[in-house]
């Protein structure tokens, strides 16, 4: 064999650097997007960290908030097999970052190898001198009553003490503190990148969404609503408990090509038109529709939402109409087909012709990125926070990713939710891009099975680091066979799925209240005489509204804590695929929640339900009750497995809390 090229030093970072750093949990893409929490949440970080041979490492979680300069360091513990763990919380709105270090711990080391000697060891003396050494290293970086504790024990090591008093005192859990605070580190390893966590206001973790057209708040559908009808209007709203009161856009409506009822090609002059169909001579997106009012009187109802302790959220929808003024002004911002026409909006076999799509390949592509970030800047300044986002799949990824970083980092309190009804690859990039929300499948998925599997991804794997969901079972463009089909019951039973099965939820009102299920056609999911296309005059004291039971369900939710969190949901063995049955608690174990849905609209259903009793911290042989949230009843239930029966007549689910046994102080029982 010829010889090979000598190593020295500059070819290798540092050989003496032995531990090794990988498989660090949570990161999305090798770092490449940040996780996310609320204010108040904890980040759990799990490593492998590892050396050469049979020493022991120390291994060291550090974090920071990005705006400042210390890191805050918290040891991490073992977990077996190599895995170390450690937790720290996110109490600020923002953004915070976090790394892991390791290296060889020679004290600890040495400790174990200690506490392995017989006394009998004739090594015993070398032993104690390299303790002392270590002790007296550390004490020179050291300081004050540190330094001296140091070096007391250093010299008792090296003193004729007898070996009981040495070991006694080198294996005390104080000295192990003391050294782990002024260890060397020498040659440790830190992880090769800093990951992010993105810090959002607790309502991005929990809120409750109603959606209205403005425009429809009158008593007669010849007359349109205005800012100050809607403000009548919050009273209502807030009676249901919603926290998020959410209006399509509030636009100009153009008029060429304008869509009439039923979106029909044919319109006359009293129909309204689509408020997607965003721009006319008054203004664009910067402008309020002048039939709802002024931009003040606009405003004015975001101040009176905020006096009923709500918020509005804005549609945000990068779309024109062909009078909107940028065709005329940025006609480069738009696809231009060779017959000199713009190239409208499809979706074959659908059209919509009064919508230009904006050209995001335009060689101005950067005035326009730049355009319609002032269009959110502009409506923050109106004082909204919450923006609910048309179609972003159509438009670039990258541009969302920049949008949203631009927005965040001057108002960091601004929430997006993403209305991306698309492949899931593509739903779950816009959320790692930055969405705060996203829309989600569930409207479309109705069996057990069905929503069983989907909500266990969206739960329990990497997708909830990154993707927050909010569940709709109805909106302006989609009212499933299963609404039309169910009636009362299939609103019910979705209405609980919805508020349970997630932390944010919404529902597209008065039409769900009121249980609206005509549909355009037999197959379609639009409505029929739907509002996107002409005004409605809604009976909201109708008697068999479903407004009383809203307001329950989102009691319950305020409530509880348990509903308030994604990450928390398990599902249940309940022997009837039309029953569903699923549970959330807290940490603590303190809020415990279980739901039972039927699914079945038409029939009474049955089964019998399996708990993990354990796991809830109930002792089998004990009864515990279980209290019905949304009628009060109260069952007293035994074991794993109970029996539930629901009647959709009369009830599609219940939503219990379950309660233990107590024995009071005056020798009596009672549940809480």
């Amino acid at each position: 064999m010829g010889k090979g090229k000598p190593v020295t030093q500059s070819d290798v970072i540092d050989g003496r650097k032995r531990v090794v750093i990988e498989s660090l949990t949570p990161q999305i893409d090798d770092g490449r997007y940040p996780i996310k929490r609320t204010a108040g949440d904890s980040v759990i970080v799990e490593v492998d960290a590892f050396a050469d041979g049979h020493e022991h490492i120390a291994c060291l979680l550090h974090y920071r908030r990005q705006i400042d300069d210390t890191w805050t360091e918290i040891a991490m513990a073992p977990l077996g097999n190599d895995r170390w763990r450690a937790t720290f919380k996110v109490d600020e709105v923002g953004r915070y970052l976090y790394t892991v270090s390791a290296w060889v711990d020679q004290f600890q080391s040495w400790c174990h190898d200690l506490g392995k000697r017989p006394e009998t060891d004739k090594d015993l003396l070398v032993a104690f001198e390299v303790g002392a050494q270590l002790l007296a290293d550390a004490a020179q970086r050291a300081s004050g009553t540190a330094a001296k504790q140091l070096k007391a024990v250093a010299e008792l090591l090296r003193s004729d003490a007898g070996q009981s008093e040495k070991r006694g005192a080198a294996l005390a859990p104080e000295l192990a503190a003391l050294m782990a605070r002024h260890d060397g580190r020498a040659f440790a390893v830190h992880y090769n990148k800093e990951l992010v966590v993105t810090v959002d206001r607790a309502r991005a973790g929990f809120s409750s969404w109603y959606e209205f057209f403005p425009r429809s708040c009158t008593e007669r559908e010849t007359r349109h609503g205005t800012f100050k009808d809607c403000e009548a209007h919050l009273s209502y709203v807030a009676a249901m408990g919603f926290d998020v009161v959410y209006f399509p856009p509030i636009h100009p409506i153009g008029r060429t090509n304008r869509k009439g009822k039923n979106n029909s090609v044919v319109c006359t002059p009293a129909d309204v038109g689509s408020p997607w169909g965003i721009g006319a001579e008054e203004g664009g997106h910067k402008a309020v529709h002048p039939d709802l009012g002024t931009l003040e009187d606009f405003r004015r109802f975001v101040a009176k939402a905020k006096d009923h302790g709500m918020e509005v959220a804005l549609d945000i929808a990068y779309q024109c109409s062909p009078d909107h003024p940028y065709v005329k002004q940025h006609p480069q911002w738009f696809r231009w087909r060779p017959d000199g026409t713009v190239q409208y909006a499809e979706n074959p076999p659908k059209k919509y012709q009064d919508i230009y799509p904006i050209h995001f390949e335009s060689e101005d592509w950067l005035g326009l990125w730049q355009e319609l970030k002032s269009v959110v800047l502009f409506w923050i300044e109106q004082g909204v926070t919450i923006f609910r986002v048309d179609n972003p799949h159509t438009k670039p990824l990258a541009f969302w990713e920049w949008l949203i970083g631009e927005v965040q980092s001057e108002h960091p309190d601004v929430v997006f939710l993403s209305e991306a009804f698309t492949r899931p690859k593509v739903m779950y990039r816009l959320a790692k891009a930055g969405f705060t929300q996203s829309y989600t499948y569930f409207t479309w998925r109705n069996t057990k099975w069905e929503l069983t599997e989907y909500f266990t991804e969206l739960t329990q794997t990497q997708v909830h680091e990154y993707f927050r969901p909010n569940l709709w079972p109805n909106t302006p463009d989609i009212l499933h066979a299963y609404l039309q089909f169910g009636e009362r019951p299939a609103f019910v039973a979705r209405l609980v799925l919805a508020a349970t099965l997630g932390a944010n939820y919404g529902i597209y009102g008065p039409a769900f209240e009121l249980w609206e299920r005509r549909a355009r056609e037999l197959g379609s999911e639009e409505y029929l005489d739907s509002e996107k296309y002409q005004i409605r005059a809604w009976d909201l004291q109708r008697p068999d509204s479903l407004k009383e039971l809203i307001a329950r369900v989102n009691q319950v939710r305020r409530e509880n804590a348990a509903l308030q969190r994604d990450r928390n949901l398990l599902f249940h063995t309940v022997d009837n695929e039309q029953l569903i049955c699923y549970s959330k608690s807290t940490d603590d174990l303190s809020n415990i929640i279980v739901m039972v849905v039927n699914l079945d609209p038409h029939h009474t259903q049955s089964g019998w339900v399996e708990l993990p009793l354990e796991d809830f911290g109930l002792e089998a042989q004990q009864p515990y009750q279980v209290h019905d949230l949304l009628t009060d009843a109260r069952y007293l239930w035994h074991g794993a497995r109970n029996y539930v029966e629901l009647n959709p007549q009369v009830v599609s689910a219940h939503i219990f809390r379950l309660r233990r046994r107590v024995r009071s102080e005056h020798d009596f029982d009672y549940f809480m």
